[in-house]
């Protein structure tokens, strides 16, 4: 009975092999033409990301070094691991009036899962992913960046 068990088992792993083997054949020989695997690096400069890639996260700005973040700080609280963090300040208006800006917008790359839940919080499309992948550092430090350009101002009609 053992020994009938055992040439049963056997019989079978192999016929299931066959079977597995027979459709991956089938299947390179069929699409051969279609190429998935993209062989980086050398295709660097022909490299396609899909749309939905989430690389970094990065302030979008405009000619005028202008961008469209409020400091509502909405971003932050979205952050599952305190990957962001905004510190704002108080600008006065003409007018006398006190309005929340933007100081300084610290994104701890190294802390980053790449949620995109920042993106999806902010209420001003101010923030997006970005399409770089490289971060490879020797110093850890290199990966805490400042996204808020030196002098950049909310853009004219942000609320």
């Amino acid at each position: 009975m053992f020994i009938a068990d055992y040439i049963k088992e056997v019989t079978g792993a192999v016929k299931s092999l066959l079977t597995g083997m027979k459709i991956t054949g089938g299947y390179a020989l069929r699409h051969g033409k279609e190429k998935i695997t993209q062989q980086y690096p050398d295709n660097k400069e022909t490299l396609e990301l899909p749309e939905r890639f989430r690389g970094e996260v990065v302030m979008i700005h405009d000619e005028h070094n202008e961008h469209a973040c409020t400091g509502c700080t909405a971003c932050e609280l979205a952050c599952p691991n305190a990957t962001i963090k905004v510190v704002t300040k108080f600008d006065v208006s003409p007018e006398g009036k006190k309005k929340k800006a933007l100081d300084t917008f610290v994104y701890h790359l190294e802390l980053c899962t790449f949620c995109n839940l920042c993106i999806e919080a902010c209420p001003t499309s101010a923030i997006k992913m970005a399409q770089t992948f490289e971060h490879s550092v020797l110093d850890r430090a290199e990966l805490t960046k400042v996204l808020n350009k030196p002098g950049s101002k909310i853009r004219e009609g942000v609320e």
